[in-house]
């Protein structure tokens, strides 16, 4: 079978207490500082990650095999308390393999649900663009608002439910699109990249140490039971403008015009990017927007749904950006 299983982690239970911002912003940087021991030197990377994570959004990697996508995956799981699954998406990969499916019980004389692995914290779907396109779509109603059908029934996900793709690069074989509607479902796409040279030197003197590591799947929860949907709540209360949010309008409206742009901003797009603003400007210890949060996080929000190739998204993104005027009256 295709689909991975569900690995808890040290999922912590009962009811959290209230978060105030200064203690999530505190819990938060405790997670940055997991990450960055998981995937050495890939700070701006890592920032986004927890950008996206923070809009309640969805990521899409773009990268080589073995550069740290399922690490950075595991080590998310474990830091915000949840359970961590993995697919690895290949042709003769099913739907059901990823919402589940109903088992007819003898004894019961009744069906019961068998869970499949979107019910989890943390997904891990490696190579979705070697699934069919019948099989990405399965994800749609999931990654949109959190909840599957099966047989006619809906099945509710985690509130915390968060989605880590991975695709390869469009140059190699055996692979499928992911179509405009699948794309507009993620909130971002980066790209990992090869680490410095440095970093890989560690990484070879690292793996011929004797010592006793801890495994990764009893690393302790940073978040309790409820704090990041709690965080997540307070980063939607993040005030924005009226004149930056006509910014992003005017640069939804740029995309669309653009002449090398087939499918410019959508609506959903637009949300997801004001979304993502707002969680930089909490990062960085900010109750308002400035245009600046906006800028920060272009590059990833556009480059996942502009219908450009890979190569030309980073200029024709710069062009938006200086094609529309930069507000500079007070935002807060």
């Amino acid at each position: 079978m295709n689909a991975g299983t569900n690995t808890p982690a040290s999922q912590p239970t009962g009811l959290a207490a209230t978060i105030d911002p200064t203690n999530g912003l505190k819990k938060i940087d405790q997670i940055r500082i997991r990450l960055e021991d998981a995937l050495k030197g890939k700070q701006d990377v890592i920032q986004q990650v927890l950008v996206c994570l923070l809009a309640r959004g969805h990521l899409l990697l773009e990268d080589r095999p073995g550069l740290g996508k399922t690490t950075l995956a595991k080590a998310l799981a474990s830091s915000v308390g949840g359970r961590f699954s993995r697919l690895q998406c290949t042709p003769d990969l099913l739907p059901s393999d990823i919402t589940g499916f109903s088992i007819f019980n003898a004894e019961t004389r009744q069906f019961e649900f068998r869970s499949g692995p979107v019910f989890s914290e943390v997904l891990l779907a490696d190579e979705i663009n070697r699934a069919t396109p019948r099989t990405q779509s399965a994800l749609l109603e999931a990654m949109a608002e959190r909840q599957v059908t099966v047989d006619g029934k809906q099945h509710q996900l985690s509130n915390d439910f968060f989605v880590i793709a991975t695709q390869n690069p469009h140059e190699q074989h055996g692979t499928y699109p992911l179509p405009e509607a699948q794309l507009d479902r993620f909130t971002m796409k980066l790209s990992v990249g090869y680490p410095a040279a440095d970093y890989e030197a560690a990484m070879l003197a690292a793996s011929v140490k004797t010592e006793q590591k801890t495994p990764e799947s009893i690393s302790s929860a940073i978040l309790a039971a409820g704090e990041l949907e709690q965080i997540q709540d307070l980063v939607t209360q993040t005030r924005v403008g009226d004149n930056v949010q006509r910014y992003l309008v005017s640069l939804a409206t740029a995309s669309r015009n653009h002449p090398d742009i087939d499918a410019g901003l959508s609506p959903r797009g637009l949300l997801l990017w004001q979304r993502a603003a707002q969680a930089t400007a909490h990062l960085a210890g900010r109750d308002f927007v400035t245009p600046d949060d906006v800028q920060q996080v272009a590059f990833p929000v556009l480059a996942v749904r502009l219908d450009v190739e890979a190569a030309d998204s980073r200029n024709l993104i710069s062009q938006l950006l200086e094609s529309v005027e930069v507000p500079t009256e007070p935002t807060s």
